[in-house]
């Protein structure tokens, strides 16, 4: 495991964004744990999010010429991603979508800079990969190609078939999908850390039932 993300797993949980208990998630399944990135909401939450995204996307490799968020969690990490990026010697523009097109002032659903060449959409996590699609809408409309996804956490989990949400939209789409972290990441820190051992079995459990 990387510095990083290690960091980022025990930011998420003194954060409550990482939580381990028992949740009965939407599509049914009781699960050891849960993850909201949504709890990640005050302004040093922003900045320690942004570095573990600056950092991920730095360790991919990736080539990109805009970053991407969609409507509306993608938007503040977008931003912030591009903030952090920055800071470190990366300049890179972004832009994010409107819900409902604007016919009057600049016009249009897209703001920031024009969606041209190689575009990185980052966004929190992918469930039903939603977001994702409607993105590939908007960057193929505007003559853009997609780059690659940067999310949070990779729950390696399937969904209703034998893939995850991950895995169809990287097959579907023929494009990498960086994590800051995974669940196996989550694993390893729970197995390494006195206390933990409880949700350590038990995740270990939802991840030879569920996972991919």
């Amino acid at each position: 495991m990387h510095d990083y993300q290690q960091k980022f797993i025990e930011f998420a949980i003194r954060r409550d964004a990482l939580c381990f208990g028992e949740f009965t998630l939407k599509s049914g399944r009781i699960s050891p744990y849960f993850f909201n990135a949504g709890l990640f909401n005050t302004g040093n939450d922003l900045l320690e999010l942004s570095k573990a995204y600056a950092a991920a996307l730095s360790r991919s490799g990736l080539c990109y010429d805009v970053i991407f968020g969609p409507a509306y969690k993608g938007i503040p990490l977008a931003a912030a991603t591009a903030m952090a990026l920055a800071a470190g010697g990366t300049n890179k523009p972004f832009a994010f979508n409107r819900k409902e097109k604007k016919d009057h002032g600049e016009g249009g659903n897209i703001v920031g800079a024009p969606l041209e060449g190689d575009i990185l959409i980052v966004d929190d996590v992918i469930t039903a990969g939603t977001a994702i699609r409607e993105s590939m809408d908007l960057i193929k409309t505007a003559g853009a190609r997609p780059a690659g996804v940067l999310i949070a956490l990779d729950r390696q989990e399937r969904g209703t078939g034998a893939s995850s949400a991950i895995e169809e939209v990287q097959a579907t789409f023929g494009i990498p999908v960086i994590s800051i972290i995974k669940l196996d990441e989550i694993l390893d820190y729970l197995n390494t850390r006195p206390g933990f051992e409880h949700h350590a079995a038990r995740v270990a459990t939802y991840r030879h039932s569920y996972g991919i």
